[in-house]
């Protein structure tokens, strides 16, 4: 078994095998998952939305790509800590190619300066076992949920921002398609920095959001094939923003929506801010793109205030994510002197 790091960005044949063995191992593991397309995929391992360095590592055998990671490596913020998605093609699981794999992203990430390795897998995957079988310490648990975007949607979009908008009384919903408005970036960054109370790991820290952030993270996403739809609620009296959301798709991936953040800003909650932008977005994505059928999102199982929203559009329940931490000092002690493969 060899492994070798290469350049994301100049090597799309290898970058183009990580993508298959993400796929098979997604149809093996988890396949009522949301496919990604390849330039999605592209963006995500190559440059990701941040900034933030990454490494980005495939293996090989006699055979041909057998598994491979990519490691994230945060810059401003949890500098800490390596985030690593591990993948292992179902035809070369059980020879131990994921230990070896976790050992030499947690070398990677120690030569990095990171004392922990953290990931997020699908509960009851072998993902989750092997999470377990490492001596991970399990974290927050996310809930996935599948909005069905049948005929029923529009009515019930239609009722529910009927619903929200007396008791918003003051406010005004903008809604935009693509990229922010300069002028309005600021303003997104606060909304988005309302995010930081939301449920979390007590040593994690929160992202901390400027126009640049919001401006990078868009553009990337664009780049890579993605249509955004946001949509914000203006207190009327100080043009300030109170609320944002933003939907996604990927003309690539037909019939799939996927939901980013919703966030209200701490002055402001109380007045159902939160369902009206998001109702917002999803009638502006059914406008737009009346393909779509299904939209996904995630959240914290102890969100409450979120779950109650998604459930009040139709969002069902279909999987669970659980975060697992690896400490590197402590899982490279037990694998000292066990590697069989070489690393470039």
């Amino acid at each position: 078994m060899r492994i070798e790091r290469f350049d994301p960005v100049a090597d799309g044949t290898r970058l183009a095998a990580c993508h298959e063995l993400w796929q098979a191992a997604q149809r093996h593991d988890d396949p009522d998952g949301a496919p990604i397309s390849l330039p999605s995929f592209s963006g995500w391992w190559a440059t990701g939305f941040s900034s933030e360095p990454r490494q980005v590592w495939l293996a090989t055998d006699d055979s041909g790509p057998a598994g491979c990671y990519l490691l994230e490596l945060p810059h401003l913020e949890n500098t800490g800590i390596g985030v690593t998605v591990l993948v292992v093609a179902p035809g070369a699981r059980r020879r131990a190619l994921g230990t070896e794999l976790l050992a030499h992203c947690c070398a990677r990430a120690g030569q990095a300066g990171r004392s922990r390795v953290t990931a997020e897998v699908l509960e009851g995957s072998p993902g989750d076992a092997f999470a377990r079988a490492a001596g991970g310490r399990a974290g927050l648990t996310e809930v996935r949920r599948i909005l069905p975007a049948d005929e029923t949607l529009p009515d019930r979009l239609a009722r529910l921002r009927a619903e929200a908008e007396p008791s918003a009384g003051g406010y005004e919903v903008l809604t935009w398609t693509g990229r922010t408005p300069s002028e309005q970036l600021d303003q997104v960054a606060q909304v988005n920095e309302a995010m930081n109370d939301a449920p979390r790991e007590a040593d994690i820290e929160p992202e901390h959001w400027d126009a640049d952030r919001v401006r990078l993270a868009e553009e990337r996403t664009v780049a890579y094939g993605g249509r955004l739809y946001s949509a914000a609620a203006r207190y009327v009296a100080t043009g300030e923003f109170a609320a944002f959301s933003q939907l996604m798709t990927d003309p690539l991936v037909p019939g799939w929506g996927y939901q980013f953040l919703t966030a209200v800003t701490r002055p402001h909650r109380g007045h159902r801010l939160g369902l009206l932008v998001k109702v917002a977005t999803h009638q502006r994505l059914v406008e737009a793109e009346p393909d779509v059928r299904r939209v996904l999102t995630s959240n914290s199982e102890t969100n409450r205030h979120m779950i109650a929203i998604n459930e009040a559009l139709g969002y069902r329940p279909t999987a669970r994510l659980r975060s697992w931490e690896v400490s590197i000092p402590e899982y490279l002690a037990r694998r000292r002197g066990s590697y069989a493969w070489s690393a470039s």
